[in-house]
């Protein structure tokens, strides 16, 4: 295998700058995205889904951890810095043009691959929603994702505290996330103008008798009035004070207090 030229030749090579419009944000430290690259664990023969991998920066770290990657990119001014990175790890990087969000990722693979991704910032919550929307069994193995530092404190907020609501619920219902690093805004180009963070997330066992459409109803009324007392805000959901009752959960408390163990009780009742 000859040798990779730095990445910042082959920007420079291909005319690649980052669009804001796509919600692009380049890393270039191969050292930090190394570090990225192994905290799903061990990628040695492993399949990795990629989404937005722009010149390759992330996916050569994931190529050099012995992954075989399959990556989807939108700007296909991308895809020729792709196919010549893929020339070094032949038969190791499939490239794919086209939306993420309108692709059938799980029919790209025969088993479960590893997600890992510099989501995008302007899709990276609603791929993570979709994905963890999924019917059971999750069609991946693991989740490591690159967000806005905000949007990750969302996903693994605890109860109680200001960042917890139903993205919170959405994640800790179905998986356990955790922020595995933060990285800083200077480590891009163009720096965003916020913080950013790498969040792991792994599936957890599945509830027994839950619903998540009921489950979702249950969170949008809770927390589209989250400064009201439940017994309000859960009014229009059918069975909902009732259900508080018989489980013993106090009426008068606000959503933001409310467990996920409490929700997903709820739901299991109403569903």
């Amino acid at each position: 295998m000859t040798a990779l030229p730095p990445l910042r030749e082959i920007i420079k090579k291909y005319g690649l700058s980052a669009s804001k419009a796509l919600g692009q944000n380049f890393l270039f430290d191969q050292q930090l995205l190394a570090r990225i690259a192994r905290v799903p664990g061990t990628l040695d023969g492993a399949e990795v889904f990629e989404v937005g991998p722009g010149p390759g920066g992330l996916t050569r770290a994931l190529l050099e951890a012995g992954a075989k990657v399959t990556a989807v990119e939108r700007d296909r001014r991308c895809i020729p810095a792709l196919e010549e990175l893929g020339g070094h790890f032949p038969d190791r990087l499939r490239v794919i043009e086209g939306d993420a969000l309108e692709i059938d990722a799980p029919a790209l693979f025969a088993g479960k691959p590893h997600v890992v991704a510099n989501l995008p910032y302007n899709v990276g919550t609603a791929l993570l929603v979709g994905w963890l929307s999924a019917h059971w069994e999750p069609w991946w193995a693991s989740l490591t994702l690159m967000f806005q530092k905000e949007v990750a404190e969302r996903i693994v907020a605890p109860a109680g505290s200001d960042a917890y609501g139903r993205l919170a619920v959405l994640a800790q219902w179905r998986s356990t996330p955790r922020i595995a690093m933060t990285v800083h805004r200077s480590a891009f180009t163009p720096p965003p103008k916020v913080m950013s963070a790498v969040v792991h997330i792994v599936a957890a066992s599945e509830p027994e008798g839950v619903q998540l459409k009921t489950l979702e109803k249950l969170t949008a009324a809770a927390f589209g009035q989250r400064r009201k007392m439940l017994r309000q805000s859960l009014k229009a959901v059918p069975g909902a004070i009732e259900a508080m009752d018989a489980l013993a959960i106090d009426s008068s408390r606000r959503a933001e207090t409310v467990t996920v163990a409490e929700y997903v009780a709820l739901a299991r009742a109403l569903s």
